[in-house]
């Protein structure tokens, strides 16, 4: 598979601490590739230099555009990155906004494209027929999510109303409001209970095999990892241990030190 971005050789340092140390690692277009490690071993702070909240100290992440060129991310402003390079991503910590409707969260990840149709405020104030047209569509796509990820029913529900599990999926909407073409998943699975962590396998499996999307996740759950990844990197201390299918890392004895420890996997040994 050819590699949508590239990660080279990244450092992120925060004064004395190397929270990433010489990170190099691809992700394959039109492939779901997972991130796992312990605690402390870095996965967000990779995701927060690849979507532009950190400015790396070292290295590059390519994105590698359908003509062949490259765009070093690093270069860009991190507002940039998620509007002209469609790398876009949800948190670990749900961040809706609880007092709007499910609907109206979804057309906030379109505000941009709505601002040039609104000519920043004056066509909006209008209502010119341009407006109007941007807007419909801004609706329609909305509506086309909600209904891929069952959540019609509650659209016009305010998100902080909602389960924990069902503002998961909204958030996953949201993003993909975003028209991203590398969506980053922090933690999809973190706090569900097992049948919507079987939903979010279909979920995820149903953007990359019906719509094309990459995919690029960090997540504890192994039930999620292994049933859906294409690909797995292994993080431990801001280095990468190993990576490759998921089989493959389940049986991997470096892995397995990083998640048991020396001493727990003699003793399971025992």
């Amino acid at each position: 598979m050819t590699p949508l971005l590239t990660v080279d050789r990244l450092v992120m340092r925060f004064g004395g601490i190397t929270a990433i140390d010489g990170l190099s690692l691809e992700v394959p277009r039109g492939a779901i590739t997972a991130i796992i490690g312990p605690n402390g071993a870095g996965k967000t702070t990779l995701f927060n230099c690849i979507t532009g909240f950190y400015r790396p100290s070292a290295g590059r992440i390519l994105l590698h555009e359908d003509d062949g060129s490259e765009r070093d991310l690093t270069r860009l402003k991190g507002h940039r990155i998620a509007r002209e390079a469609r790398i876009v991503r949800t948190f670990q910590n749900i961040r809706l906004f609880g007092g709007m409707t499910v609907l109206e969260n979804l057309l906030v990840a379109q505000h941009h494209a709505l601002a040039q149709a609104s000519r920043f405020a004056l066509a909006g104030l209008l209502y010119t027929p341009g407006y109007r047209r941007a807007e419909r569509e801004a609706l329609e796509f909305a509506r086309r999510w909600l209904a891929e990820l069952g959540l019609t029913a509650v659209a016009d529900t305010p998100a902080g109303a909602l389960p924990y599990g069902t503002q998961r999926r909204v958030e996953i909407a949201r993003a993909l409001c975003a028209r991203p073409r590398l969506l980053c998943l922090d933690e999809p699975a973190a706090g569900l209970n097992p049948r919507e962590s079987a939903e979010l396998n279909v979920l995820l499996t149903a953007l990359r095999d019906e719509h094309g999307l990459t995919l690029l996740f960090i997540e504890h759950d192994m039930s999620v990892v292994m049933n859906v990844s294409d690909h797995v990197v292994v993080m431990n201390f801001g280095r990468k241990i190993a990576e490759g299918p998921p089989e493959a890392m389940r049986r991997d004895p470096e892995v397995i030190r990083a998640y048991l420890g020396e001493e727990d996997e003699e003793a399971a040994d025992a």
